[in-house]
């Protein structure tokens, strides 16, 4: 069952990373962007736990790294540490709450533009904190936000709950 989930996984994160860098990246709207790639990564790795989240975060930020050519490995990075943080949040707690995946999506938001702005300061790039975290952030958050319900939907349809019920033990011997 983990084969097929993770061939799932994969194909979905790829047609989120191709969106993202397609579409939603021209979709820059009142300074923001939703982030569709992370709203997906952190349903896959709510459903499905923190080393789907880790090799999904790792392989969609590697997909996005490329296509734009940017610095190989700084969105990998950062999406690969959200990924499997979801995912453990995913694995300790009832991931069958309503509040879960937008609350996953508001702190990977935030923290996510955190990483990204200290993962650029250390590389020594130009970024601007108040741009990225008073400018862009409330809108890229909103935009998650709305994105969550339809995204986490298709995510909990593919990807079916396993059986939380326990099944009947029968005694050898």
């Amino acid at each position: 069952m983990t084969g097929v989930d993770g061939l799932k996984a994969a194909a979905l994160l790829f047609v989120a990373a191709i969106f993202q860098v397609s579409i939603f990246s021209q979709a820059r709207v009142l300074g923001g962007e939703p982030q569709v790639l992370l709203v997906t990564l952190v349903a896959v790795a709510l459903l499905r736990g923190s080393l789907f989240g880790a090799l999904g975060g790792f392989f969609g930020g590697l997909l996005v790294d490329t296509a734009t050519l940017s610095k190989l490995g700084l969105t990998s990075l950062v999406l690969t540490l959200a990924g499997y943080w979801i995912g453990r949040y995913g694995e300790t707690t009832g991931r069958d709450r309503t509040h879960a995946p937008f609350v996953s999506v508001a702190v990977v938001t935030l923290l996510y533009s955190i990483g990204a702005l200290i993962l650029h300061y250390m590389l020594g790039e130009p970024a601007s904190a108040s741009r990225v975290l008073l400018d862009a952030l409330p809108f890229e958050l909103m935009f998650n936000l709305i994105l969550t319900l339809p995204v986490y939907a298709l995510c909990r349809r593919l990807f079916r709950p396993p059986p939380t019920g326990l099944e009947e033990v029968q005694l050898l011997g």
